[in-house]
């Protein structure tokens, strides 16, 4: 089992145990992840609004990166839907010198992020919120690829930049629907259904190119390839350090950032999953690093933003691969594609490219789990999830993972407030706690109260409820089942003192736990009241009580 806290890449530890038969199993996997990536990378280039080589250079510089240097065995990188709206906005709006800011501004996160060891922090954004973006840029993905899918043509000017548009746009041009698009979109949309049932080993996605270009060039069908659109460049990767100044770094900060936590959430989910697989231990913090590392060195290289891509990884493992050297083989073998075959690129039909996106946004919707989670979660949690989810297609997913995760937070404190509570007794029953004093009457010049649950700034107005009347002159606070306060509570408590000295009232404390303790430590509300006056049992602080 592998240390999930190291700080070293994987690969090296791989290297220690390395035999001939693995190298050869690596190979064979990495090349087959490599045909698999092919068609995926250059249709997520083209859905993310940049060329087919684009995807390319992001497969083969961040994955190799990202292999060479990640915290998982098995993981395969490389550019992936999540991205697709996200790119495609900032390149609408801030070009590829934009994305390439951004990109390397997510990489510098992502690797201060895993230096201070934040890996165990993205655990910390709820299920509904990472179900409810998924799913909505599924959507977003879907409608994007509708124009194409159709052979739509849209007039000059027309903005489609926000799915929201998209959707307008298709709307208003509907009528200039190619009927030979439609034709080949849905033959390679079925051939990538029906193909798995033939053969595992050649993806359905290759097979739906090869046929796409076959029915275009043989037929002559009129309709749209990807020369017809993009200039194809079959060069390799060239080094460009975009211009830094401060006002452009300003501007797509919260384009990074998004970025950055979208990598970490997808990588990380991605080794959990490769994880289960094979049986092994990621290293979490060091997963971050590479996937920080990959991204600046893509972004340099003229690639868009990667990260881990479960149906990738899921395939290098079901073909073998066990070690980092089939991811860096993948990218190899990728090289090869883009010096030998990309000029072949500009043959693929875009119903084709348009099919195989359809397939990526199906398979990335979990519809099953989005259902699931509508009929069996709280009310709550199915309200962000649905928000989550509406937000990420009518906007985007800054604003929905933002406004989600503080719905979710605001909906966990309001749960949390519910669990608290203080209540006043007068006499304490031993069947309810054998730990507890023997029952008995307390004396009329001292109330008690029982707080339970932690109190903090949702709950403090209630230790302004506790209340006594002219002749109560103790006042016992129990406070066994409260295993924290914060800052507003604490004030709360002071308030509490400052009226029961107006009042001649001495307060007495009972099983203070740890936390609490040493926040009225801090505070000098310990000194205040007098130490005398906090007792670890009920029994010692009625006794002390009685006393007063």
């Amino acid at each position: 089992m592998q240390s999930k806290d190291k700080l070293k890449p994987m690969l090296f530890s791989n290297l220690k145990h390395y035999s001939v038969k693995q190298f050869g199993s690596d190979v064979v996997s990495g090349i087959i992840v490599a045909i698999i990536a092919l068609p995926l990378s250059i249709a997520l280039a083209l859905a993310s609004g940049v060329g087919p080589e684009e995807g390319l250079y992001t497969a083969i510089v961040a994955g190799f990166i990202i292999s060479f240097l990640g915290g998982s065995r098995v993981q395969i990188a490389g550019p992936t839907a999540a991205f697709a709206t996200i790119v495609a906005g900032i390149v609408a709006t801030k070009g590829m010198e934009g994305l390439a800011m951004a990109t390397i501004f997510a990489g510098i996160l992502l690797i201060l992020m895993g230096v201070f060891r934040l890996g165990s922090l993205i655990k910390f954004i709820p299920y509904t919120i990472t179900t409810g973006f998924t799913a909505g840029i599924a959507v977003t993905i879907l409608v994007g690829q509708i124009k194409d899918f159709l052979g739509l043509t849209y007039p000059a000017g027309t903005k489609t930049v926000e799915t929201m548009e998209k959707v307008k746009a298709i709307g208003a041009n509907i009528g200039t629907i190619n009927v030979w698009a439609l034709v080949v979109g849905v033959v390679c949309l079925l051939i990538q259904i029906v193909w798995p049932k033939v053969s595992k080993k050649i993806p359905g996605s290759l097979v739906a190119v090869i046929v796409g270009i076959l029915m275009v060039k043989l037929l002559n069908l009129n309709v749209n390839t990807i020369g017809d659109l993009y200039e194809i460049k079959g060069t390799l990767p060239q080094l460009h350090v975009p211009a830094f100044d401060f006002e452009t770094i300003r501007s797509v900060a919260g384009d990074g950032f998004t970025i950055a936590i979208l990598a970490a959430i997808e990588s990380l989910l991605s080794c959990v999953v490769a994880d289960s697989m094979i049986n092994s231990h990621h290293r979490s913090n060091m997963e971050l690093i590479a996937q920080g590392a990959g991204n600046i060195g893509s972004a340099l290289f003229g690639g868009i933003p990667a990260t881990g891509a479960i149906a990738r990884t899921a395939a290098n493992i079901k073909n073998g691969g066990r070690t980092p050297i089939a991811g860096m083989v993948h990218s190899l073998c990728l090289v090869l594609v883009l010096v030998v075959l990309m000029p072949f690129a500009k043959l693929i039909p875009m119903p084709t490219i348009a099919a195989i996106l359809f397939m990526v946004a199906y398979n990335m919707c979990q519809w099953r789990t989005f259902v699931h989670l509508c009929k069996t979660a709280p009310k709550s949690d199915v309200f962000v999830l649905v928000i989550t989810f509406v937000l990420t297609i009518v906007f985007d997913l800054v604003v929905a993972i933002e406004i989600g995760m503080v719905l979710a937070c605001l909906l966990f404190m309001k749960r949390m407030s519910d669990e608290s509570g203080i209540t006043g007794w007068k006499y304490y029953d031993p069947d309810e706690d054998p730990d507890g004093p023997e029952l008995k009457d307390i004396p009329k010049h001292v109330r008690v109260y029982e707080i339970s649950g932690p109190m903090f700034f949702g709950d403090a107005d209630m230790i302004a409820e506790i209340g006594f009347k002219d002749f109560t002159r103790a006042l016992v606070i129990r406070m066994r089942g409260v295993p924290a306060i914060d800052a507003t509570a604490m004030h709360s408590f002071e308030q509490l003192y400052e009226r029961c000295k107006e009042n001649g009232v001495q307060l007495v404390f009972s099983h203070v736990n740890e936390q609490p303790m040493a926040t009225m430590e801090k505070d000098g509300f310990v000194d205040l009241v007098g130490r005398e006056n906090f007792k670890p049992h009920i029994d010692d602080a009625l006794k002390r009580a009685a006393e007063i």
